[in-house]
Formats: C-alpha cells, sequence, structure tokens
C-alpha cells in the first residue's frame, strides 16, 4: 500500500494527521500538488510537484497509484477513478468513498455543479471541524491497522 494524497486543497491539519501516521507506520506517502509545499524531512513522506492546469494532479495520483493503495482526496471525480483503480479513497472530512456510494456523490457533485454554472449560489462547503478530523483520523486508523495486519 501507498497513500496518495490530493495536497491543494487538503487542510493543514490533516496532512500533519497523515505525516504522523505514515512515519508511525512506515507507509510510504506521496503529497501530489501544483504548487510547492513543506513537508517534513523523512524517509517515507515524498512530495511531487506538477504542473499548473485542470486535474494534472489528479490524473498523476489516477497514473500512478496501484490496486490497494489509499488516497485523500476531496474530489469526486477522482475518488470515482481510483475506485475503478482498486485504490481505498478517503475525504479530508473521514466520509470513506466506495463503490456502493461513489456514483450517487458523483451525481451529487455534478447537479451542485450545474446549479452553481446556471448562477445559483450554492455556497462553500462548512468549515472542516473538530468532529471531521476525528472522523477522518479513526478512518485512518482503522485503514492502515487493516493493512499492517494483513501484512
Amino acid at each position: 500500500m501507498k497513500i496518495w494524497v490530493d495536497a491543494d486543497a487538503c487542510p493543514v491539519v490533516i496532512k500533519d494527521i497523515l505525516f504522523k501516521a505514515a512515519e508511525r507506520t512506515k507507509i510510504n506517502m506521496t503529497l501530489v500538488a501544483n504548487h510547492a509545499m513543506k513537508i517534513p524531512s523523512s524517509r517515507v513522506i515524498n512530495f511531487m510537484q506538477v504542473s499548473h492546469g485542470f486535474d494534472v494532479a489528479d490524473n498523476e495520483i489516477v497514473a500512478r497509484l496501484n490496486s490497494g493503495d489509499l488516497v485523500i482526496t476531496s474530489d469526486i471525480p477522482l475518488a470515482d477513478e481510483a475506485i475503478e483503480k482498486g485504490a481505498t479513497c478517503l475525504s479530508p472530512r473521514g466520509e470513506l468513498y466506495t463503490k456502493a456510494n461513489i456514483k450517487s456523490r458523483l451525481n451529487m457533485r455534478d447537479f451542485m455543479d450545474t446549479l452553481r454554472s446556471s448562477g445559483v449560489d450554492t455556497g462553500g462547503p462548512p468549515a472542516l471541524s473538530n468532529s471531521d478530523r476525528m472522523a477522518f483520523a479513526n478512518h485512518l486508523d482503522t485503514i492502515l491497522t487493516q493493512y499492517i495486519q494483513k501484512n
């Protein structure tokens, strides 16, 4: 397993949780973004900067991930593609995307995009809450623990 992070929009507090988890478990993690960012000096934490452009980071993650990898993203189309390739996907809010729920999430995302395109102000997502952070940390711990126990 490798952890891939769609790092452009990933909150700092979630990255900090991921850094600690990668170090604790010694599971390789790569953050992918189109702008430079600081990461801790580590043998298991890497950063890949991609060029600017629509979905460049997402496409790089999909091209490099393998079945069984973990993808951290709030991008529904990226999660859909990653699940199709056999990855596990977790949002920074702690929502586990699965084959059972990703298509309905994709449909809702497309619907909201259509509303925004027609001029409806749909607002943005709420601020990341403590319960979101806890849900993320708990799901991450469960996924990593299951992986470690299998290997």
